[in-house]
Order: structure tokens, then sequence, then C-alpha cells
């Protein structure tokens, strides 16, 4: 007797359900639990760790990660304005800015920026600040070009009534812009820019390539060297935990603010 489409699908997925549990039930039994633990899990490595992971790794991960979004909003303001400027100048400036940076990969900014700029300029990098803090630039850099467009996006949703009823009530060009358009166009991209934010935090990890010192390593370098000196996965293990301790908060912070700010629309 042929089976109808509802049995099919049903036989389908009670099959899908038996490989996967068949599958999990061959991991666990084939797994040397007692080896992962040692190696990744390890309760002494990880004491060993604590606090320095939080009080260096963590801590300047936070640091980097805020003067990065700082200091990339700042300039993705300007770089916005210039875009949607009439001026011709200022647009093709922000334009090849914008390309350039979000074209290349954000390592390699970091690595031009920490190494060959201090070559180009003939002044030795620990007058600039040292690799880390050029490497810092680096990513603002590449965070400013981000933004930039994240924030061209939100002052071109607003609605033109906004301006023209600034504009009737006297107000300039420039207080228009700064004072009704950009406020309101930022309302409009806090849950983007929050997403900026967690996407930045996980990129402090590429400062690695510009060296480390003990006072400016960040989470995945303190991990990275702990495990090198342990040989042990554990410290990789608790850089995971704490980064997520840290991002999923945030991302579910800017799925509700989506939620919200849709509803209010």
């Amino acid at each position: 007797m042929a089976l109808r489409r509802t049995q099919k699908q049903k036989l389908y997925r009670y099959s899908v359900y038996a490989v996967l549990i068949a599958l999990a039930v061959w991991a666990a039994v084939s797994t040397d639990w007692a080896r992962i633990g040692k190696l990744y899990f390890n309760p002494e490595v990880a004491l060993k760790m604590l606090p320095g992971i939080i009080t260096t790794g963590l801590v300047n991960t936070l640091w980097f990660t805020a003067v990065a979004f700082i200091g990339g909003l700042l300039l993705g303001i300007v770089l916005a304005l210039m875009k949607l400027s009439e001026i011709g100048p200022f647009r093709w400036i922000a334009t090849a800015w914008i390309e350039l940076f979000r074209g290349l990969p954000a390592i390699l900014t970091i690595f031009a920026i920490a190494f060959i700029l201090p070559i180009g300029l003939g002044v030795p990098g620990t007058k600039l600040g040292g690799p880390v803090v050029l490497g810092l630039v680096g990513l603002i850099l590449v965070a400013s070009a981000y933004m930039a467009e994240t924030i061209r996006a939100g002052i071109q949703a607003v609605p033109k009534g906004q301006t023209e009823a600034a504009r009737s009530l006297g107000m300039s060009p420039m207080k228009t812009t700064f004072w009704i358009v950009v406020p309101q166009g930022f309302r409009i991209i806090i849950p983007p820019l929050t997403n900026e934010f967690v996407l930045l935090l996980k990129d402090t990890s590429l400062l690695f390539i510009a060296g480390s010192f003990i006072w400016s390593k960040e989470l995945t370098t303190f991990a990275r060297d702990a495990a090198t000196q342990n040989a042990n996965g554990t410290p990789l293990i608790m850089a995971a935990i704490l980064y997520l301790i840290v991002t999923i908060p945030l991302t579910r912070f800017s799925a509700w603010l989506e939620r919200r700010m849709a509803r209010e629309r």
C-alpha cells in the first residue's frame, strides 16, 4: 500500500532523528572523555589562569573594543557626512576611504599601520605608541569605514519632512543636520551599531599580529600564550566562554531593540 505524503514526511523525519541519535551515541561511546577533560577542561590549569585571564585578558579586550568603537564612531560620523555632502571632493575622499578599508582584510590593515607605517614615516614605532597602539589605530580605521555606511543609511532614513520643518523654523543647514537629522538617524541605527560593537570585540583578537606585552594582552593572545606555556587547551576554552558571556547578552539586546523598533514603526 502506497504511503501518503504526510506519512512519508513523518518516516523521513524519524529516520533523520534515528541517524542523529545513533551518531551521538557512537560519539559518546568512542570518545576518550578522560583525555579530553585533561587536555581542555583541566581544573588545575583553569585555577592557575584565574584571575589573570579576566583582569588582564578580558579587561584589555573590553578597553580595546571601547576605544576602537568610539574612535570608529566619531570618524564614521565625519565620513558619513562627507559622503552625503554636496561638495564633490568630500564625497570622493569619503568613498575612497570607505571602499579601501572595507575592501582590505582587517588583519592586513592592522599589520600595515603597526609595522609598515612607521617605516614609511621614518619614525620608530615606539615613538608612535608602539605596535599595539598602532594596531588599535588600524582597527579604528576599519571600524570607521563600516560605521560610516551604517550612519549614512540611518541619516538617509530620516524623513525629509524633518529637515524641511527645521529649515522652515529658521535653523541653518548645519544646525539642522547636527540637532535634528543625526540624532534621529542614530536612533534608527542603534541595533546595527550594537552588532558592530560585538564584531569589534571579536576583531580585537587580530591585534595579536601587532605583538603583545604583559600589559597589552587581549583575551585571545592571553589564552594562546597560556595554552602554549601549559601545553593545554583549557585557557582557550576559558577565553571562548568569556567571549560568549559578553557577546550573547549583547546580541540578544540588539535583537530586542530591533523587535521593539519594528513594533514602534
